[in-house]
């Protein structure tokens, strides 16, 4: 069990009528128009005149109002505060939720050494603004010593003061309180994909997510190597078993109060580290790899949080994990594994392990009856291909898949809708097993996967795949809300997509 200490994942978030006195910095929206920037909804809050004087010092010191822009003047004599920092929405006409999430994000990554700030966009939208400023703070400085950490002046933002007209009502805390814990699930997700594999390896990774699932209420049942071997667990085995530090499977039950509630099945890839095994990826960032487990930190972020929220629905995760390594014991191209429920496979290449230990966990999964399944992995390259480093793809059943990827774009995560064409199902056919795990081509690689998973969901489940590869994990720099590292991708697609089932069955 692992006795690593929690730490601070984000800011304190707190509501407010009025900019208190402990407040550094006032923190505004600047819209952009064809008459020039306007200051976004600070009236009732800011008075009139103060918000005219803020906004002729911003047109002076060229303020236009363009997305995410940073402009910071001094505060006129009647506020408290020292400084006003006005960020960019963009045209009013255009504005949502993403860009004020991104917008409070840019912000709140700017005020590194600044203990409080006061802000206006969480009267444009409490929540947005407030995943924002929570996410954009988060920073992993966990390895870094006294040589190279943060000092006082450049810790994160440290409280947010979210200005609302009415600060006091049930409606605006239980606003907050939705915001902040998916802000802090998906704080949580990151710190897993941070973690470097030195720390975090598949029986550290099972251990903390236990330790997260009780302290949640959760029910958890950890297989250990013994017990996968015992119960036929194939692909977690043959991936796992290159490594000296030997492959778990982690079951995570939430059980809401609701009679009759829908049951939602998530699985997601946990590889503590990829090097590709025998078919060894070439040097040339592999240290990224630490990030093929970003999947399976998403859902063990996503149900914990589940049962925070209290969500009337029940939800079961599976959680494959394993360290896919070369060794004297790896498996070879050309070995053949049985998948949990039977079906064989012909390894031609072992840097496709993703599928062969989600595929186990999918069919447990079945198990379980549930009505919906989704599954999400930093799979392929070849998602990053075709979609880029920011556009998560989503395959599955045709009606949910739509459904998922709908309420992906509706929350920012940006997942899209992609075929499963069945001309590809053929090249996945093996001449020695039941299945190859690669075709004997490059062309449709994420669909491809896609395919092969296909075959381990039950008949009769509405299944959503969401792969990840490159929009888990930012190897460019920060931006919005995102820093560099894991980003918690797809935490926010798949509690919505709960919320909506459990609303609309």
């Amino acid at each position: 069990m692992s006795t690593r200490t929690a730490r601070s994942l984000g800011p304190d978030l707190v509501l407010a009528g009025t900019v208190a006195k402990r407040a550094e910095i006032l923190v505004v929206g600047l819209t952009s128009g064809p008459d020039g920037p306007e200051i976004a909804l600070g009236e009732g809050i800011v008075d009139e005149d103060v918000l005219a004087e803020i906004l002729d010092s911003l047109i002076a010191v060229g303020a236009t109002g363009k997305p995410e822009q940073l402009t910071r003047v001094p505060a006129p004599s009647a506020l408290s505060v020292i400084s006003v920092l006005a960020v960019g929405l963009g045209s009013a006409d255009k504005l949502g939720s993403e860009q004020i999430r991104k917008s409070a994000g840019a912000a709140a990554r700017s005020l590194s050494g600044i203990d409080t700030v006061a802000t206006t966009l969480s009267i444009l939208d409490l929540g947005a603004a407030a995943e924002g400023f929570a996410l954009g703070a988060y920073s992993f400085t966990e390895f870094k010593s006294s040589m190279t950490a943060p000092g006082p002046d450049a810790q994160p933002l440290a409280r947010v003061e979210l200005l609302v007209p009415s600060p006091r009502t049930k409606e605006t805390k239980a606003t907050l309180a939705r915001s902040a814990a998916i802000a802090e699930a998906v704080a949580t997700a990151r710190e897993f994909v941070n973690t470097p594999p030195s720390h975090l390896y598949p029986a550290e990774f099972a251990a903390r997510a236990k330790a997260l699932g009780v302290e949640a209420g959760l029910t958890v049942q950890v297989l250990d190597e013994k017990a996968l071997e015992k119960g036929g667990y194939g692909g977690i085995i043959g991936v796992g078993k290159g490594s000296s530090r030997q492959p778990r499977l982690v079951r995570l039950e939430y059980a809401s109060k609701k009679r009759g509630a829908r049951k939602v099945a998530l699985v997601g890839k946990g590889i503590t580290f990829d090097t590709g095994g025998i078919s060894i990826k070439p040097a040339a960032g592999m240290e990224n790899m630490t990030s093929d487990m970003g999947g399976a930190a998403a859902v063990i972020s996503t149900v914990v949080l589940a049962a925070k929220l209290g969500l009337p629905v029940n939800v079961v995760a599976y959680v494959p994990m394993a360290e896919n390594m070369p060794s004297a014991t790896a498996q070879r191209p050309g070995d053949v594994l049985t998948q949990y429920g039977g079906i064989t496979i012909e390894v031609v290449n072992t840097d496709a392990e993703g599928r062969l230990i989600l595929a186990d966990a999918m069919v447990r999964a079945g198990e379980d009856n549930p009505d919906y399944m989704i599954d999400t992995a930093t799979l392929t390259g070849a998602q990053m291909v075709a979609l880029g480093n920011r556009t998560p793809g989503v395959m599955g059943t045709d009606e949910f898949r739509d459904r998922v990827a709908s309420i992906s774009q509706s929350v920012g995560e940006n997942g899209w809708a992609m075929p499963l064409p069945e001309e590809l199902r053929g090249d996945l056919d093996s001449k020695v097993a039941d299945m190859a795990n690669v075709t004997p081509h490059r062309w449709g690689g994420m669909l491809v996967a896609a395919h092969y998973l296909k075959e381990f969901v039950p008949e009769g489940v509405q299944w959503a795949h969401i792969d990840v590869a490159g929009p888990a994990y930012n190897t460019s720099g920060p931006w919005g809300y995102t820093g560099k590292g894991g980003t918690g991708v797809p935490v926010r697609t798949m509690i919505s997509v709960l919320e909506d089932i459990a609303v609309n069955g």
